[in-house]
């Protein structure tokens, strides 16, 4: 029986449609004709509570009425408004974002200059919503976040105790998949509620372990040269020897993320395969307030994994800590907009508000800036997190050798410690054309330049 004939007789598409193909054979084992196979079929269509019993084709008459039990999906009789900063950003990442402002939940977007494609929510997408969380608006590596140390080390101790600063970096940081310390660092954060989500109270041990340790992908620890160019923040202006380091929750907050994101799949059936990874949690659930609690408990254990790497760094180093300043990335915030209050989900996307101090990186031989923001209105006071990818990871190992970059590391008097051919600077855009495309999101503070960079080695699989 062709499929064409199984939906004439009144069977939807989808499961009843593939249940009937798998059950055929059954039928014609049993005798029965494709005429008395047909009308069998147009009566489970009509009446499917009368045949779930049916001991070959039940369970056609089931997937039927589960069909019928989801609600129809009722996107935003308009789509939800969003202002878009940069011209060269790809289609999926548009289709992406204009696909989050069809929910009924969104209010309003905004799109930043280093966009890329993403799970659900394009990266570098913005999203306010009324009383509900996406989780996968707010990204896989819950908290991913900015952490800079400005220190009193003499600049010119990046050349002449280069193995020295090198030696440190190696022996008090970890990175990769699974990376963790057999002696656990301490930190207050460890002290929290961690029964809040049956997620992160099973893997509290597992994140006690990887406590000041960084992931794969583009997460990295660097020292450099910060430049100030005239008095702001404590400082003269002058040049400094500085920490940068990018990293986020480590393994339990891929464990959070991808609980609550199939979670909330769960509880919206009704989404269409191109939403099906926009789909929210509502705050008034228990659900919601569960995945909400464990995202800033995961947020307050990032800020700790950094708050390990610098303390240990600067303590190995013997160095005096002159300025701190970080910022979250992939997050969610409950904050007013309009007189309403929203929650706006920053999936690789900085918080600019009116004075607001962030860290936009660009690659490892390129500038990462710190700023200052603007509280632009229509980006949701929100600014890009980095320059972004040009292409994917899967390309950019099939196009780069480290020979066809190296020059470019040399150029920018960059030593690399360890990373993946897929974070070489190649596959990143041009910071300073992001910058230009967000003057109105953000001021330039000062100028950090990578010196020695340490990544995740090749070969790890990325988790960023």
């Amino acid at each position: 029986m062709k499929p064409k004939e199984i939906k004439e007789a009144g069977i939807p598409s989808g499961k009843p449609l593939r249940w009937v193909q798998m059950s055929l054979g059954e039928a014609s084992k049993s005798g029965m004709k494709k005429d008395q196979i047909y009308d069998r079929l147009c009566q489970i269509a009509k009446w499917p509570s009368q045949f779930v019993d049916d001991p070959i084709f039940g369970a056609v008459a089931r997937s039927i009425l589960e069909d019928a039990s989801v609600p129809a999906f009722v996107e935003r009789a308009e789509p939800a408004a969003y202002r878009q900063w940069g011209t060269d950003l790809d289609e999926q990442s548009l289709q992406q974002m204009r696909n989050a402002c069809r929910l009924p939940v969104a209010v309003a977007g905004a799109l930043m200059p280093d966009a890329h494609v993403g799970y659900g929510l394009p990266i570098g997408g913005v999203l306010a919503t009324h009383n509900a969380v996406i989780p996968y608006a707010v990204g896989v590596d819950i908290a991913c976040r900015m952490k800079l140390t400005i220190t009193d080390i003499p600049v010119k101790e990046l050349d002449t105790q280069k193995l020295h600063l090198i030696h440190v970096l190696e022996e008090q940081t970890r990175f990769g998949v699974g990376a963790n310390f057999k002696k656990p660092h301490d930190h207050d954060a460890m002290d929290e509620d961690w029964s809040v989500s049956p997620v992160t109270h099973r893997f509290k041990e597992k994140a006690r372990n990887q406590l000041g340790t960084s992931g794969s992908g583009n997460h990295f620890v660097e020292y450099g040269v910060f430049r100030l160019n005239q008095a702001d923040l404590g400082l003269q202006p002058g040049e400094y020897v500085a920490i940068l380091s990018h990293s986020g929750s480590r393994g339990t907050g891929a464990e959070v993320a991808a609980h609550y994101s199939q979670l909330a799949k769960d509880l919206h059936p009704e989404l269409p395969p191109e939403l099906k990874n926009l789909a929210w949690l509502d705050l008034d659930s228990a659900e919601g307030q569960e995945y909400w609690a464990a995202m800033n408990l995961m947020g307050d254990y990032a800020a700790a994994n950094h708050a390990v790497i610098h303390r240990e760094l600067v303590k190995a180093l013997k160095a005096k800590i002159l300025l701190q300043v970080e910022n979250h990335h992939n997050f969610a915030w409950k904050e007013e907009h309009g007189g309403r209050t929203l929650i706006v989900h920053r999936k690789g996307a900085t918080p600019a508000g009116q004075g607001v101090l962030g860290i936009i990186p660009g690659s490892m031989a390129s500038p990462a800036y710190l700023v200052r923001g603007r509280g632009q209105p229509d980006s949701l006071m929100s600014a890009s997190h980095g320059a972004g990818r040009a292409m994917s990871r899967t390309v950019a190992t099939r196009s780069f050798r480290w020979k066809d970059v190296r020059h470019l590391l040399d150029e920018a008097g960059v030593t690399l410690v360890s990373a993946g051919i897929d974070e070489n600077p190649k596959v990143y855009k041009d910071i300073r054309e992001v910058m230009r495309a967000q003057e109105d999101l953000v001021e330039i503070v000062a100028q950090f330049d990578p010196k020695i960079v340490k990544m995740a080695p090749e070969g790890e699989k990325a988790e960023d």
